[in-house]
């Protein structure tokens, strides 16, 4: 078998340039060549040959590389093991970065300096661990800076820019290089010209050669690659590497999205949600090329692309993976429905992890929506639920082109068809937007409809008019008292608040159905959840992944909510108490307060009288209720049942909501999540989709907030106490003003004094 030969780019005579921001290193200056190293080459050969090359003795000679990857740790190579094992961690690139230091251009330096500053090293990993147990003169640290030189300055624009493009400088060696396709000869040869300040134009540009040349008439540099016959590889076949031009200005060629493309793709590996503001301004830092807020995401979406695969395939793959989702993850349910012309309408998943482990969560739902920022937009729909330790429960999302009445209805058909239980389901949502009228159809009687407090509330501040910021935030406190009053007397009690108030107010909360909303009223159980957007965490995960190609994004959803049903099920098998540890704890912040109460004798065989220091309650046992209504809305006993419980010699344990016991929560998450196979590269499906025809929306710059921290403080006039403007804008005192004008010149004009009454003189 060939040995396979690697690429030295072998520089001397510069210096190391350290970034004061990430402490990143770059070399510039000096000389460079390239030299051809493999597995059989002997250091002592590799230092004579560079000696010959650099023209410098082979004793004191130091040689030097980075770590894939890491530019602040430079391994010394001091032996044939050394080098063994950066051809090792090699091996699957075509060239690696040496850099050496011969005692004739190791410039001196001021012992003091020398004694303090060091380049940190490291050990490359050996293939055999005990290697490097035994190999103790394989350990450099600390070792001084003479070997290399380094130095930390600022840098003036010029400079940066040409750091960032050094690394480029022999990204093409020469001739009989090799490359894996045409696209990443391209590339390479895009950055070489970048890194040597010249633009170049193709002659040829086809599947089977590249010829390019320089870009200025008569300038003599010229490169040419071709395949190798009968393999994949690409081959430098002629490079004819003088230029006579002096160089050209390349900016314009540079600000391509593919050219910008291929610069911020590996840092998009790392870091899916870098913005197009900051690639903007990274390009512009380094490269000193501006460019506006479009050609950033036009330029992410290009690399993105590259990384992910196409946005309009993976809308043709949704009909492979829906089969792939119920194949591999039995009783899961994935559907697809498209419009008439074929584009994308909306898809609808739930694993059978999430169908199963529902049956064991509290029968409560929470309904809401998120925008999703991918190139062709849509919305997702989700159905989150409560488990037995207060933690949400993914049990279903759907991805639609628009959030209507239609897709709503649609939405909860198909969740419904997942669900087999026979017990009434509490729904938390908002009021708006079709979700009542769809309950209604779909689940009839069988449900409640519980509004979402945090929406009725934004709804309230927006419809009330007229009213001073401290009002608007006593309004909205009083109608979360309101909503969250157990009792007819303190539901009243916060409604009479609300019309002192606002008259206005106090007519919108009235006809606002509290029946939907308010503990006092509501017939249905949301265990004192009262917003719709309880599945926060779920929402952050989308937001990650809510610009990949449609079936990544949701198959990386996958992946979290199957991460997430292990990672539980493996903290719940540690768990001791009889209670989930949240519930526990609220069990006992519960039994604490049962010291200042006192249990007179049953009124009944169940009922007892429990006495607090201004309140009287009633607990029924046999019927798990109280007075207080705290038993009720939680789930939990209240203190005045516990202080029964202990009256009678009975645990609270006994009266506590099955969906809170640790064994239902393992129940919960017992089942697992399978992965989905060839999600990268899908067969063709005989159903043909396309992308959905959506218009681009801008992404808001701040997530919302809460009402009560959004409420902002109107501007209200000094002179007329009025609310939306100030005193400059005040019609009524500029009104007063033009009056108090034409006061003083009508006497002026009608020869009349100001103390001589008139009758009204036209101006």
């Amino acid at each position: 078998m060939e040995t396979k030969k690697i690429i030295a780019i072998c520089q001397s005579g510069g210096e190391f340039v350290a970034n004061k921001d990430n402490g990143l290193l770059s070399y510039t200056g000096g000389e460079a060549y390239a030299l051809s190293i493999d597995e059989k080459t002997q250091l002592k050969d590799f230092k004579q040959e560079l000696s010959e090359n650099f023209q410098c003795n082979v004793d004191g000679m130091t040689i030097k590389y980075f770590l894939p990857g890491n530019r602040k740790t430079l391994i010394t190579i001091s032996k044939n093991k050394d080098l063994q094992r950066m051809l090792n961690f090699f091996k699957d690139s075509d060239q690696v970065e040496v850099f050496v230091a011969c005692p004739q251009n190791v410039p001196n330096m001021p012992a003091s300096r020398s004694s303090r500053t060091t380049v940190s090293e490291a050990v490359i990993p050996s293939d055999d661990p005990m290697d490097i147990m035994q190999d103790d003169d394989a350990i450099v640290l600390n070792e001084p800076i003479e070997s290399l030189p380094l130095k930390v300055t600022p840098f003036s624009n010029d400079e940066k820019h040409r750091r960032a493009a050094t690394q480029w400088e022999n990204i093409i060696t020469g001739v009989d290089q090799r490359f894996n396709s045409f696209a990443e000869f391209r590339e390479a040869l895009h950055k070489y010209s970048i890194a040597h300040g010249f633009d170049y134009k193709y002659k040829k540009n086809d599947n089977h050669r590249v010829t390019a040349k320089c870009k200025m008439e008569g300038c003599p540099w010229r490169i040419y690659a071709s395949r190798v016959a009968a393999t994949q590889l690409i081959c430098i076949k002629i490079m004819n590497a003088e230029h006579t031009c002096g160089g050209a200005t390349i900016k314009a060629r540079q600000a391509t999205k593919g050219w910008i493309g291929s610069i911020i793709k590996e840092k998009l590996k790392v870091s899916p949600n870098y913005k197009p503001k900051d690639i903007a301004k990274e390009i512009e830092r380094d490269y000193g090329i501006q460019l506006n807020y479009s050609q950033a995401r036009r330029a992410k979406e290009f690399a993105r692309e590259q990384l992910q695969g196409s946005y309009e395939e993976a809308y043709s793959h949704l009909p492979f993976f829906c089969e792939k989702i119920m194949e591999t993850n039995p009783g899961s349910l994935a559907t697809l429905t498209t419009r008439e012309d074929s584009s994308f309408h909306r898809l609808f998943v739930s694993f059978h992890a999430s169908i199963s482990g529902f049956h064991q969560c509290r029968p409560l739902i929470f309904l809401d929506s998120t925008l999703l920022y991918s190139k062709y937009q849509g919305i997702l729909l989700a159905a989150t639920a409560a488990d037995g330790n207060d933690d949400f429960f993914p049990v279903a999302f759907a991805v639609v082109d628009e959030e209507t009445e239609d897709n709503w209805h649609w939405f909860l058909s198909e969740l419904k068809s997942t669900f087999s239980t026979s017990e009434h389901i509490t729904f938390v949502s908002d009021f708006q937007k079709g979700i009542r009228e769809s309950l209604l159809d779909i689940f009839g009687k069988e449900c409640y409809h519980g509004y979402c407090l945090r929406c009725l509330a934004e709804k309230l501040n927006k419809d009330v008019k007229g009213l001073s910021h401290d009002a608007r935030r006593l309004l909205v406190q009083d109608l979360y008292a309101a909503a969250y009053s157990a009792k007819l007397e303190a539901f009243e009690r916060c409604l009479e608040n609300i019309k002192a108030i606002s008259a206005e107010a106090y007519d919108w909360v009235i006809g606002s159905e509290p029946e939907h909303w308010s503990n006092a009223f509501f017939g249905g159980t949301r265990y004192n959840h009262m917003t719709s957007n309880f599945g926060q965490q779920f929402y952050s995960w989308v937001s990650e992944v809510d610009g990949f190609p449609i079936t990544q994004m949701v198959d990386v959803l996958r992946g979290k909510i199957m991460e997430l049903m292990y990672r539980r099920r493996l903290e719940s098998s540690h768990w001791v108490t009889r209670l989930t540890p949240c519930m526990e704890e609220k069990l006992q912040n519960e039994t604490a307060k049962v010291q200042s109460l006192q249990v007179l004798q049953s009124i009944g065989n169940s009922t007892f009288e429990v006495r607090g220091e201004s309140v009287v309650d009633l607990v029924d046992v046999d019927k798990w209720d109280c007075s207080c209504k705290g038993w009720q809305l939680t789930g939990l006993p209240c203190s005045h049942a516990i202080a029964v419980f202990e009256c009678v010699g009975r645990t609270p344990y006994d009266y506590c909501s099955r969906y809170f016991m640790t064994d239902t929560y393992r129940l919960t998450y017992m089942e697992s999540i399978n992965p989905i196979p060839n999600v990268e590269k899908p067969e063709k499906s005989e159903v043909f989709v396309t992308p959905p025809p959506t218009k681009r929306r801008v992404k808001p710059k701040v997530k919302p907030v809460e009402l009560m921290d959004s409420i902002k403080r109107q501007l209200q006039c000094r002179r007329c106490k009025g609310l939306g403007h100030n005193t400059r804008t005040c019609d009524k005192v500029n009104n007063n003003l033009l009056d108090e004008e034409a006061h003083t010149l009508t006497p002026l004009l009608t020869g009349m004094t100001t103390d001589e009454p008139t009758d009204g003189g036209n101006i």
